[in-house]
């Protein structure tokens, strides 16, 4: 999905009420944060620009080894090609168009002989800005660049070594038109609801381990859970010997919430759950928590418990203090859905807030499938104000405020494993 906040806010007082959008199963949201940056009038040399923005890459030789540590400022970390292979390349996402003034490199042992440093305005077309056909590793400073795209590639065509492609770090400088500040832009959220069932990659038929795959290769800020992580009744042992062995790799990274198969667990509910992500789970003591990121306020909420109070006025309270312009909230029972399950009610309070807070996305997990929907409001009326929900769920703006929180969702696998 991508997720625009280029414009300024409307007035106070004429915001138009959005309605939400709805998705299940496995999503990636790419999410564009543009903020407001002044001119750079008299600055001694362009900024960094690159730092901690999203990256992807041909291919990575571990997933420890992937394309954000090459833009990460560390230099203990690094990205790694898998071995032996050309061409291979890297690829940052500047979160606007840029000038770009000037990149360096710092390798690796594994070094590129000969490689290209390329821009792109789409990302599908390249323009070469720099050449190396005799490079020898350690730092390349390259200086009185002149190429204008919002991505930005070293396209590596020889290898200097028997071994890939391994860089420290790939720094850009330069100037982002109309965009943010270094340190700001754009950042990728993969979202999956309904996750391991109990079997492991020696199964050809087990679905998690393939889209921790997906995952993995897409190289987000952080992951999003949409409940039932595991199958069937969530105990610590299953989260320990399925879940843990593919999307526990990203365990650090995840933002989970809990499905009806959590409450299964004999342990009692939610037992397994807790025990597996402890505070990761529960950041603020409960089942349902928020946090930022960038331009957005995420709302991560436990739709076993919609019925309680407790959670409801937390809500409440939460949006009242919000201070972010776009809003993403994400449980797991969906409100609309054409699958098995059907629509489930249970949420319907919880959309009615979120529309009255001009929240934008909503996303749930649930039934085993990614769907869509026309605009409509929360009554699932069909509406022109309004924007499109999806299956796996995420909430979007209405036609108005489509530059600064519109997303835009692609699926990247939709495996069902249990109900």
């Amino acid at each position: 999905m991508h997720l625009y906040a280029s414009t300024p806010p409307p007035a106070p007082g004429r915001r138009l009420r959005p309605a939400l959008l709805v998705v299940t199963a496995v999503l990636a949201l790419v999410a564009g944060l543009l903020l407001a940056w002044p001119g750079r009038a008299g600055a001694a040399a362009d900024p960094l620009i690159s730092r901690g923005k999203p990256a992807t890459a041909s291919s990575t030789e571990s997933s420890s080894l992937g394309a954000a540590n090459a833009f990460d400022g560390s230099a203990s970390t690094r990205w790694a090609s898998v071995e032996g292979k050309d061409p291979q390349w890297i690829r940052v996402d500047l979160g606007a168009g840029a000038t770009v003034s000037r990149v360096k490199l710092t390798w690796e042992s594994a070094y590129a002989k000969a490689y290209r440093v390329e821009v792109s305005a789409d990302g599908a077309t390249w323009t070469r800005i720099a050449e190396e056909k005799a490079g020898n590793g350690a730092t390349d400073d390259l200086t009185g660049l002149s190429g204008k795209g919002r991505y930005l590639r070293v396209y590596g065509t020889a290898r200097g070594t028997a071994y890939g492609y391994s860089l420290f770090e790939a720094e850009v400088y330069g100037t982002v038109d109309d965009g943010p500040p270094p340190g700001g832009g754009a950042f990728t959220v993969v979202a999956a609801g309904d996750i391991a069932a109990q079997c492991t990659a020696s199964d050809s038929g087990c679905a998690h381990p393939k889209t921790a795959a997906l995952a993995r290769q897409i190289d987000p800020k952080f992951y999003l859970t949409m409940g039932d992580n595991q199958y069937d009744d969530a105990r610590i042992a299953d989260f320990r010997a399925y879940y843990d062995k593919s999307w526990g790799t990203f365990k650090a990274k995840t933002h989970p919430v809990p499905g009806n198969h959590e409450t299964y667990d004999p342990a009692g509910s939610l037992a397994g759950y807790k025990a597996y992500f402890g505070n990761i789970a529960y950041p603020q003591g409960k089942s349902y928590y928020s946090f930022d990121e960038g331009n957005w306020h995420f709302i991560a909420l436990d739709s076993n418990a919609f019925d309680q109070a407790a959670q409801i006025d937390w809500l409440k309270a939460d949006l009242a203090a919000n201070g972010k312009q776009c809003i993403a909230a994400y449980w797991h029972h969906p409100l609309y859905s054409s699958g098995g399950h059907g629509n489930d009610p249970v949420s319907k309070p919880v959309w009615k807030i979120l529309y009255g807070a001009k929240a934008d996305l909503v996303l749930n997990g649930h039934d085993h499938h990614y769907e869509r929907f026309a605009p409509q409001n929360p009554d699932g009326k069909a509406a022109a104000t309004g924007s499109s929900r999806s299956s796996a769920a995420w909430a979007a703006p209405s036609p108005t405020r489509s530059s600064r929180c519109s997303p835009t969702a692609r699926s990247a696998s939709a495996a069902s494993t249990g109900s």
